[in-house]
């Protein structure tokens, strides 16, 4: 009897065993992804930096996602996937160019004048425009106290960042660079929000890869009436900015955004939205321990004050989904 019990709690636990492999091996995958958005996200404020040292800006990001864009749309295909209708490209045209042509290639504009740890936490605001221009603008609910605190935090934030730039031996110029990163996460608050009514393509990777194509096309269009094409000269492009522009196609946008667009699948919203204020850090960490940026105990302040709060207006319990 004791032998029988013996082998239906060895069988049961060989069920247990079973069944909870692949939970394990779900939540690896998980951690993985995580640190993927986390790492190679909160690395691209730098690598922009060090592309646009000798590439022209415009020009750099549009390669940046026409190519990856291209990449995506093709793997797309090649799995079976249709091509995107006309009004399908309409709207990638409309989001890709908020989002990436106005968001991203501003950012990459801006710079050629500011640190990559600064821009990163001016754009760190991302999640406080979207909470203001959804109540303000797009039908949004009216928001409760906490929501204010957090919005009001965010903006305290970045004022303390522009009227503190004698501390940080910020330029007339950097504040220019400044006021465009800025002017880049209010387009990119904007492009996300249309996003939600845009007719895109029912899979996120179909939209996410015609969105590139299309913010690509707009940006090197940008880029040649902005005279770039004309001022580029071939010889002066370091190995560098080519590796950089390499990173941000392949890592950045194509394993990002893979990683990313799995994660919205796999667990609740509220988790994926903490790469808003973890990357700015790991940004500012790595502009000064790789490049000797900046890093002054006013922007420390302001970034506390930031990201504290992103993280009043967003946070909620995290939990995996079902499934």
């Amino acid at each position: 009897m004791g032998s029988r019990q013996s082998e239906q709690e060895e069988i049961r636990a060989m069920v247990v065993a079973v069944h909870a492999s692949p939970s394990r091996g779900k939540r690896v995958k998980i951690i993985v992804a995580f640190l993927t958005i986390y790492l190679i996200w909160g690395t691209t404020f730098l690598a922009i930096r060090i592309a646009v040292e000798t590439l022209p800006a415009f020009m750099m990001a549009g390669l940046r996602f026409f190519l990856a864009g291209s990449v995506m749309l093709v793997i797309w295909l090649a799995r079976g996937g249709y091509f995107p209708s006309l009004r399908h490209w309409r709207s990638a045209a409309i989001v890709g160019g908020l989002m990436l042509t106005g968001g991203i290639g501003l950012v990459s504009f801006a710079e050629q004048r500011v640190s990559s740890g600064l821009a990163a936490l001016m754009v760190a605001t991302i999640p406080v425009w979207i909470t203001l221009l959804e109540w303000l603008g797009f039908g949004g609910k009216r928001p409760g106290t906490k929501t204010f605190v957090g919005l009001g935090l965010g903006f305290a934030g970045v004022a303390l960042l522009f009227v503190s730039t004698g501390d940080m031996g910020v330029s007339v110029d950097d504040l220019t660079g400044m006021a465009i990163v800025l002017l880049g996460a209010l387009l990119f608050a904007i492009g996300s929000l249309y996003s939600r009514r845009a007719a895109l393509p029912d899979d996120t990777r179909l939209s996410t890869a015609s969105e590139m194509l299309a913010a690509g096309l707009l940006l090197l269009l940008v880029s040649l009436l902005a005279g770039e094409f004309g001022r580029l000269d071939a010889a002066t492009i370091s190995m560098r900015s080519i590796l950089a522009l390499a990173y941000l196609t392949v890592f950045g946008s194509i394993i990002g955004y893979t990683a990313y667009l799995w994660l919205l699948k796999t667990v609740e919203p509220a988790m994926v939205s903490t790469n808003f204020y973890v990357n700015p850090v790991i940004a500012v960490l790595v502009g000064w321990l790789l490049a000797g940026e900046t890093v002054t105990l006013t922007m420390v302040v302001a970034a506390a004050v930031i990201l504290l709060g992103v993280v009043t207006i967003n946070v909620t319990l995290p939990r995996l989904t079902r499934g």
